[in-house]
């Protein structure tokens, strides 16, 4: 059959035609929609529920509260969360995107959301209106990482999607923490209880001027048109797990600590409740410089009694993921649990190792073994229950990061991962890790399950092994050297390594480098503390003590030669297998550390350091070099009494260097 024209009709499919003459690929039915927006929203379905509620499931509480009442609950908690504490009303708080309200109404919802705050009855009356309790406050409720990409792409200049699939953000002017504007209140417990002084990373400030800060924050983020809002936990051991809510203004946030902190079900979300504590990251807008103890525009700041902790000033990441993990180390110890900067990997056999070391130690790609399962990269916790990890991810340098040296960091950057400050090509989004051109520091924060070997949940049996990693510039501290507890405690709380930095004259000379707990800028309790709990812990629990030096052998830096990592790969292995606890030893001069004369695939000649310097004199100088600069370190902590007298004081004393 011919149409008007005088050509053949087209068939589809061989069905007959409309009897209008108009020709329809019929191949599928048309979509049920209206406009663009209808077209929109019917892209996504909606989510379920957040917690089904399953018959002999849910707690008899949670049964007896609708989907409703549950929402209303959860949108008061956090409209409490950000109540001023000089109006009456929290914020009227609402959940969604307000970029989204053409889509609800294509839906049908009602065009003004049902707002939810707090409510109180004043004694007499009072003029608290302001603006900001005028209007609706979005809240971006624990939003999925792919919402998270959403909104950062859209909304915050400076983030891209890399070619492995990453999410690359910018931190701002702040490249890394700012420790001299952080502050901790100083209350009447604070006084007693923490670390003060030379040494501490702790500088005071008062009550008033913390509120003054937290009212800052909170106004400035009760003035945005939406908030994210993380309820997360610390910790994995569930019987002392720390609930947090993380209050932000950008998605980049939002998204770093959904990685950095262990993620809740939907069923734990249900009964999340009050947080144990809460932040106010609001680092886009800066402190008042005229308030009391503010030095600078930056303010990290932490009330241990409020269970709060303001940012204000810097947008960098990392100050709430260190911020939370000094508050550990003042929560765990109040429960008999120890709080460690450390990494924790454990052997087949359920031997558990854990890894101190500062930067440039190899404590990354020595605890990182495919033989072994990774409990943890940073953080742990180590309790009557054993040890377990505080956090739900890892934080990774990213410079000069390969395939090849770190294939597991570079394969955890996909989809989900946060990298912060790198450079990469404009066209092929492929990053360049060599780049330093915004800083040196740049990182990457991907959910621990990201690594291949994570084991799951992120908890362990009581440690056999507690391994101090020095890289040792000076080239005079042993490859290896097994520890009594009093030893152990020594180089704990001096924290060892030496940096290699560039002079004047352009000669590079070691440079020592003490970290208390090899973790002193995140503590709140004085080292020893630290240092005796962990002591206590491996003599109850039978753990040895070893320091290991993955730094030079054979004279100082520019002198002597790295230790190979293969070496030191076998070393480690020797003690994971138990090899060096049968092995025989031989006490060293000054620092009477214990060597070991033989281990498997090691050369003995290097496990005596004397033996690989030429210039044995030049060694013997060194040596006490270095036993000066441990001692003067240590002058700051040989006043402190641990308990009633200082006889544990003088036993650590007594593991130091003699000369």
């Amino acid at each position: 059959m011919a149409t008007p024209n005088g050509l053949a009709r087209i068939e589809t499919n061989g069905k007959k035609q409309h009897d209008n003459g108009v020709c329809h690929d019929d191949s599928s039915a048309p979509v049920r929609a209206q406009t663009i927006d209808e077209l929109h929203s019917l892209q996504r379905k909606r989510s379920a529920p957040t917690t089904p509620i399953k018959d002999g499931a849910a707690s008899p509480f949670a049964a007896a509260l609708s989907e409703e009442e549950r929402h209303r609950q959860q949108l008061q908690s956090i409209s409490a969360s950000l109540a001023s504490l000089t109006r009456e009303t929290g914020p009227k708080v609402v959940k969604g995107d307000p970029a989204r309200k053409g889509e609800a109404a294509a839906k049908g919802a009602p065009p003004t959301p049902q707002a939810h705050h707090q409510h109180h009855h004043p004694a007499a009356p009072t003029i608290a209106v302001s603006d900001s309790s005028l209007k609706f406050t979005h809240v971006l409720y624990n939003l999925s990482p792919a919402e998270l990409y959403e909104q950062a792409i859209k909304y915050e200049k400076g983030s891209f999607i890399t070619s492995t699939g990453a999410l690359a953000t910018l931190s701002g002017a702040k490249t890394g923490r700012s420790p001299r504007d952080k502050r901790v209140v100083k209350d009447e417990a604070a006084a007693q209880e923490l670390w003060w002084g030379k040494g501490s990373p702790n500088i005071e400030m008062d009550e008033h001027t913390f509120l003054t800060n937290r009212e800052r924050a909170v106004d400035y983020l009760n003035s945005l048109d939406k908030v994210f809002v993380n309820d997360q936990f610390l910790n994995w051991d569930p019987e002392n797990r720390i609930k947090v809510r993380i209050i932000s203004a950008r998605a980049y946030h939002s998204l770093f600590m959904h990685n950095m902190c262990i993620r809740p079900t939907d069923e734990e979300l249900e009964s999340f409740g009050t947080p144990d504590f809460t932040i106010y990251n609001a680092g886009q807008f800066p402190c008042n410089r005229y308030t009391h103890y503010m030095t600078s525009s930056t303010s990290v700041d932490i009330n241990l009694a409020r269970r709060e902790m303001v940012i204000l000033g810097t947008q960098y990441a990392g100050e709430m993921k260190k911020g939370l993990f000094g508050v550990m180390h003042y929560l765990m110890p109040k429960r008999g649990i120890l709080s460690l900067h450390s990494g924790c990997n454990m052997g087949k056999d359920g031997d558990v190792a854990l890894f101190f070391g500062l930067s440039g130690t190899g404590k990354t790609t020595l605890s990182t073994d495919h033989n072994r399962l990774l409990i943890g990269d940073d953080e742990h916790c180590w309790s009557d229950n054993g040890v377990s990890n505080i956090e739900g991810g890892c934080y990774a340098k990213c410079i000069d990061l390969s395939q090849e040296k770190e294939p597991d960091i570079w394969n955890a950057i996909k989809f989900g991962t946060v990298l912060e400050n790198v450079v990469f090509d404009e066209h092929t989004r492929e990053v360049d890790y060599a780049d330093k051109s915004v800083t040196e520091n740049t990182r990457a924060a991907y959910p621990i399950e990201y690594i291949p070997n994570a084991k799951i949940p992120c908890v362990g049996p009581h440690p056999k092994n507690v391994i101090l990693l020095a890289c040792d510039a000076f080239g005079v501290l042993p490859p290896v050297s097994k520890l009594n507890l009093a030893q152990t405690m020594y180089h704990f709380i001096s924290g060892y390594t030496a940096l290699v930095a560039g002079t004047e004259d352009g000669i590079k000379e070691p440079q020592a480098t003490f970290s208390a707990c090899f973790g002193a800028a995140f503590i709140m309790l004085h080292p020893t503390k630290y240092a005796a709990m962990l002591a206590e812990k491996m003599q109850k629990y039978g753990a040895t003590g070893w320091l290991v030096n993955t730094g030079w052998s054979g004279g100082r830096y520019g002198v002597g030669k790295r230790i190979r990592l293969p070496y030191t790969r076998k070393i480690i292995d020797a003690i994971h297998s138990g090899e060096l606890l049968t092995a025989n030893y031989q006490k060293s001069d000054v620092f009477g550390l214990e060597i070991p004369t033989e281990i498997k695939g090691v050369p003995s000649e290097i496990l005596d350091p004397i033996n690989t310097w030429t210039d044995k004199a030049a060694y013997k100088e060194t040596l006490l070099r270095l036993a000066g600069l441990f001692k003067k370190n240590f002058e700051v902590f040989a006043s402190y009494k641990i308990g009633d007298d200082s006889s544990l004081t003088d036993e650590i004393l007594a593991a130091g260097p003699n000369f």
